[in-house]
């Protein structure tokens, strides 16, 4: 599956005060999901397997690393939980670094918005719009995104422009 995504994330102190400012959109809460993700050597972009209690796929996208708002190109396949494809993927392109991180799931209409806890990094802040039929603009996609950052109070400096495998090989 192709996806567009216009997404920011950033880093925040409380993130309980902003997904209580969050409740009263009245979005969908899909849950709370330990994540594993297990982020592989290549280039370009990005791969990563999502090991998860809700959500498990391979994931390939290519985005620039701006503190900003940005596109983001993905390639998603779902997958059943195992141990077959991260051996395999691990033997082919060698295990670049492991992101373990306790998600806090939202969903409002097309945009996914997420509380992360990440293991050795702090807590986060993250907002997908996504095109997953290709029919929306990336224009609409931003005006999403952006009106999420007004609607959290985001500042622009507490906005992360590294995935957080980068953050964390920086570490």
């Amino acid at each position: 599956m192709t996806i567009t995504n216009y997404e920011f994330k950033a880093s925040v102190s409380d993130p309980d005060i902003l997904e209580s400012r969050l409740l009263v959109l009245n979005p969908v809460f899909a849950g709370e999901d330990h994540q594993i993700d297990t982020y592989f050597n290549i280039t370009p972009g990005r791969l990563k397997l999502r090991e998860g209690n809700i959500e498990n796929a391979l994931i390939y996208y290519e985005r620039p690393d701006s503190e900003s708002a940005k596109q983001s190109d993905v390639i998603l396949y779902k997958h059943s939980p195992g141990t077959g494809l991260k051996e395999i993927l691990s033997k082919i392109h060698g295990v670049k670094v492991v992101v373990d991180k306790i998600r806090r799931i939202y969903f409002i209409d097309n945009v996914k918005i997420h509380f992360d806890r990440v293991k050795s990094l702090g807590t986060f802040i993250e907002v997908e719009a996504k095109a997953e039929d290709q029919k929306t603009s990336i224009e609409t996609l931003r005006r999403q995104c952006d009106s999420f950052i007004t609607f959290f109070n985001i500042k622009q400096s507490d906005i992360i422009g590294k995935s957080y495998s980068d953050l964390l090989m920086g570490k």
